[in-house]
């Protein structure tokens, strides 16, 4: 084998083709296209919150706890019904998905970056894996709740402690599994290869270790943001998120909960929505591992 063969990353070369139609061996399975195209369905209604949704989400209105269009006593102009204070659900929703949304992708792209380069580094410099793997040991130990509400007594109630804790939460896990990944790269023939001509760390960081782990990584993102939309859901649930008269799907659940007994939808509806999004994430997530991942395609 030459050096030139020798430095060839092995997944660039055998899982190219693979890699390069996953998008179409993505569609090809029913299960995963549905949950794909109803979550960009929720994410592109999500995004267009301000001109979809049909009234003002912190109006109020006389109409109080009016039940969906579809309901007797049911009315046309508030198709999902009013909450509490006569606020419409439809827009209330649309504005609240969004905000649930926004704080799962900020968290998952912030705790995830963090933690999966925490892990690759631990991976390429052997004499930081130990410092490197105690400190995220120690972090483990704190659940996402937990720092929600020690955030939350430092910095006050709203979105920002949710997103930290949850992103806090997330560096962990990402940490483990980009290490794992990148502990057999870095075992790899083309890596030695490139130590031994003279590569800068750079090169072999940027170019070699992370182009092969970053499908495993964006695996791992994708699992994790069905999880970090239902901590974040509960966070607000708990009163430790979104404040009013901002909506969120969370707290819209909580703020619904003291209506059960007269006016149920007013906490079904986003319990429903939460239900969907966290369902087709994971759907899609699982879908797109079997997809990436050479050890569950074969």
């Amino acid at each position: 084998m030459s050096v030139t063969d020798a430095m060839t990353p092995a997944a660039a070369t055998d899982e190219a083709p693979a890699r390069r139609h996953w998008f179409v061996a993505l569609m090809r399975d029913p299960a995963a296209a549905l949950a794909i195209a109803v979550f960009l369905l929720i994410a592109l209604a999500a995004l267009l919150a301000p001109w979809l949704a049909p009234h003002d989400p912190t109006e109020s209105t006389r109409n109080m706890m009016l039940p969906p269009a579809w309901a007797e006593r049911g009315s046309a102009e508030f198709l999902l019904g009013t909450d509490g204070q006569g606020r419409d659900i439809l827009s209330r929703l649309l504005h609240g998905t969004r905000l649930t949304l926004l704080i799962g992708l900020v968290a998952v792209v912030l705790g995830g970056g963090i933690g999966s380069l925490l892990g690759l580094l631990a991976a390429f410099y052997g004499r930081l894996d130990p410092w490197i793997m105690r400190s995220v040991d120690v972090m483990l130990s704190f659940p996402a709740i937990l720092l929600g509400l020690a955030l939350v007594a430092v910095m006050g109630a709203g979105i920002m402690p949710v997103i930290l804790a949850l992103a806090v939460a997330t560096v962990p896990d990402s940490a483990r599994i980009a290490r794992s990944v990148a502990v057999g790269v870095m075992k790899q023939e083309f890596v030695e290869a490139g130590r031994a001509i003279g590569l800068p760390d750079r090169t072999l960081f940027t170019r070699y270790l992370l182009r092969n782990c970053i499908s495993s990584i964006m695996i791992f993102m994708s699992l994790r943001f069905g999880q970090v939309i239902l901590l974040g859901s509960a966070l607000s649930f708990l009163g430790l998120g979104a404040r009013p008269p901002a909506s969120e799907l969370g707290m819209m659940a909580s703020q619904g909960r003291d209506f059960m007994l007269f006016a149920p939808h007013i906490a079904i509806i986003p319990s429903v929505a939460i239900f969907v999004i966290v369902l087709t994430a994971n759907v899609a997530g699982d879908a797109l591992r079997d997809v990436l991942d050479p050890r569950t395609r074969n």
